[in-house]
């Protein structure tokens, strides 16, 4: 129904307006896609680290050490040609699949063989509090999140009103099974406190079941988190680009490589961001913080479908879904927004809160009012910055 690029943003805007638009930007530029690729890379980081401190836990420093190296090689792919960050993308899901199915078969053999102890128990116990379940959603629905990453390239998309749909209707089914049958897999060889304790359980179950080829898991497992790590700066990029080309970030974002025809400053910011959000925290803490906000939105997004209903009649629809799907969505997006904070208020939710509705701050004067102090002080930073960067705006690129 609406072919631009940048997802949510392009959604929300047409449905709730300008500044609502503009909190999500704001929101997601400055914090969720950094704290996605701090937290991919991190992951990289342990898995590529874990077969060289056997039996403990890997030094800290070195770990974000590495995931800072890894994420400025994505960030120099994305910024040097489109071509190689989808070359890129191809070669390392398809080392994903290859890993997934190695597992899954190995998991397969093993159910064969009689080993089921570890699921004869899996739902004794009592039940766990309400909030704490909308946690456990948060860590699911990350594995699972990247659904809506092709919508933020609508517009470099061929026949996206058939391939868009096409593409999300694979791909959920898809994950869904590799995710389930590889961690049934995990359970056939580990139990919960095992897997619970693992700093990799991938490394764990390769350790024990493919010995002495197990060194190929953490390495596909590298391959994998790189590979979503690289998708993940690929549509940050565009978000950042759509929202400069918009007017609500700095004008330097939407700019484009007048060589490699890329938005290179939207990535490299990114890019600085991400290893700034290395720095200080852990994954299971960015996971939390992450998935409070990104559910706010998602839920605005679906609610932002059923508005349209209603208040766009006239817009051409070419797919239609039951109006029950969104409002499903709405729904499970408040239980996941306000169970843990309910759960277990943590002052993180309130910082995160007031870090959203700060945007205003800037809103105002720098896009509403357009103050001339405001674009006195950025020419000159601009200026620089391009001819530093080579960079032009989009319509002076082609």
């Amino acid at each position: 129904m609406i072919t631009k690029s940048g997802g949510d943003y392009s959604y929300i805007m047409e449905a709730f307006g300008p500044v609502v638009a503009y909190l999500f930007s704001w929101t997601t530029v400055i914090v969720l896609k950094p704290s996605a690729l701090a937290i991919l890379t991190l992951s990289l980081a342990e898995y590529a680290i874990a077969p060289f401190y056997p039996g403990c836990t890997p030094p800290v420093v070195v770990t974000k050490c590495l995931a800072a190296a890894a994420i400025m090689v994505i960030v120099s792919v994305n910024c040097y040609s489109v071509k190689l960050a989808s070359y890129v993308q191809n070669i390392f899901t398809a080392a994903k699949l290859l890993i997934i199915i190695i597992i899954t078969v190995a998991g397969i053999v093993l159910l064969a063989q009689g080993n089921t102890e570890n699921f004869l128990s899996a739902f004794e116990g009592p039940a766990p509090p309400v909030g704490e379940i909308g946690l456990a959603f948060y860590y699911g629905f990350w594995a699972y999140d990247g659904w809506n990453q092709l919508n933020f390239i609508t517009e470099e998309l061929k026949n996206p009103f058939r391939n868009l749909p096409l593409a999300i209707i694979i791909g959920i089914p898809l994950v869904a099974v590799c995710y389930v049958m590889v961690n049934v897999a995990y359970f056939t060889v580990m139990t919960t406190s095992e897997v619970l304790l693992s700093p990799a359980v991938a490394v764990t179950f390769g350790d024990k079941v493919l010995y002495p080829v197990s060194w190929i898991v953490p390495l596909f497992v590298v391959f994998s988190t790189f590979g979503s790590a690289n998708g993940s700066c690929f549509t940050a990029g565009r978000i950042s680009y759509v929202s400069g080309r918009e007017g609500h970030m700095v004008k330097i974002l939407s700019y484009i490589s007048r060589k490699y025809f890329t938005p290179s400053p939207a990535i490299i910011f990114n890019g600085i961001l991400g290893i700034f959000y290395l720095m200080p925290a852990d994954i299971n803490s960015l996971i939390n913080y992450f998935s409070f906000a990104q559910w706010m939105f998602y839920g605005l997004t679906s609610l932002g479908l059923i508005v349209m209903r209603f208040t766009r009649k006239d817009l051409h629809r070419p797919v239609k879904v039951p109006i029950v799907l969104p409002a499903l969505v709405v729904l499970v997006s408040i239980y996941l927004v306000l169970a843990p904070i309910i759960d277990k208020p943590e002052v993180e939710y309130l910082y995160c809160a007031i870090f959203i509705l700060s945007g205003l701050l800037l809103y105002y004067p720098f896009v509403h009012r357009k103050v001339k102090w405001g674009r006195t002080i950025m020419r000159p930073i601009t200026i620089y910055l391009q001819l530093l960067m080579e960079v032009v705006p989009p319509e002076k690129s082609e």
